[in-house]
């Protein structure tokens, strides 16, 4: 009798898992350094991150993002040194023969090509194409680097948190409905983790006024990791408080008022517009997609499907901005 209570204890709980399970989904899009965007499923559970400070293993539910670093490709660092000293040869044929071979490169040799120009004791060879500098500009334009890059990798998880490091990862398994890919690291400019769930679980997450501004171009969105299909129900509130520094540090709360800008008196109503007002907590679903007020409470449906983003509305943004929003969402 003891033994059979125990079998059914067991199966109660792998019950209770399976269910567990069901109710969760996550897909995963991958933004490759051509442009292109892969969405599908993994069978990638935890991201394992080599830290200055340790080794951090990551839920991959709590994970939100994870952009890949430029990793110097110190392996073949020799043979790119042999190259880029054979562009110096007064022979074309060699000349083009190199150079083709540089550009032709992973992403890896870019650190390792801008190492030896920094470092080298002659300029380059002003008569011919075939230079280092023109390699390394063949090189970012083909993986579409435009600016500054991190030579670590960077995990954005646990709703607002980031943190520098390695991750291990040589390629991704990646189940579309086109079929299984095998896409390699080095193609890979960012993972974004789509985690849905069909329960009530209620998710948390905060905004900080000194980077969450709808008109910040760099990270004034917060990617929430959520992702919604047409039709289900959204619910979102929020709470604190926040002060701009370009709106003379007035402060203001998540339904667009506030306590010390004289002109925000009784003569208007910021908070029965649908448009967002100044302080006001919006969203949208997909990168692209269409900016909504959500203000303090908002319940509605999805119009759309896609990624969840959330930000805090202010058309001027300022990095002096003080306080923060603790914002919470539902899905259903």
């Amino acid at each position: 009798m003891k033994r059979f209570v125990i079998f059914l204890f067991f199966i109660s709980i792998l019950s209770e898992l399976f269910a567990q399970h069901a109710k969760e989904t996550i897909d995963f899009r991958v933004n490759l350094r051509d442009g292109n965007v892969m969405i599908g499923k993994s069978n990638i559970t935890v991201i394992s991150l080599i830290t200055d400070f340790g080794k951090l293993e990551i839920p991959v539910k709590y994970v939100s993002s994870v952009e890949f670093g430029i990793t110097p490709d110190n392996a073949d660092k020799q043979k790119i040194y042999l190259l880029l000293n054979n562009l110096g040869a007064r022979n074309i044929p060699k000349n083009s023969d190199a150079y083709n071979q540089l550009v032709n490169m992973p992403v890896g040799a870019i650190p390792v090509i801008e190492d030896y120009i920094a470092n080298r004791t002659e300029g380059p060879d002003s008569v011919s194409e075939y230079t280092a500098e023109n390699a390394l500009n063949d090189l970012k334009y083909k993986f579409n680097l435009t600016g500054n890059y991190s030579t670590k990798d960077i995990v954005i998880f646990d709703e607002n948190y980031n943190i520098g490091g390695f991750y291990d990862l040589k390629s991704i398994s990646l189940k579309t409905e086109y079929g299984e890919l095998q896409i390699n690291r080095d193609k890979i400019l960012k993972i974004e983790v789509m985690y849905a769930s069909s329960d009530d679980t209620e998710r948390k997450f905060v905004l900080n006024a000194n980077k969450h501004i709808y008109s910040n171009t760099n990270g004034g969105w917060m990617n929430t990791g959520i992702s919604v299909q047409q039709g289900q129900n959204i619910s979102i509130s929020a709470s604190g408080e926040v002060s701009f520094a370009s709106l003379s540090g007035y402060k203001y709360t998540p339904d667009g008022k506030t306590t010390s800008n004289k002109y925000n008196d009784s003569y208007y109503d910021y908070t029965s517009s649908t448009y967002p007002s100044y302080g006001n907590v919006v969203f949208k679903i997909g990168e692209s997609g269409t900016m909504m007020k959500a203000g303090d409470k908002y319940t509605g449906r999805a119009a759309t499907s896609g990624i969840l983003y959330i930000s805090i509305y202010e058309v001027v943004f300022n990095a002096a901005n003080t306080g923060s929003y603790t914002v919470k969402i539902k899905v259903k």
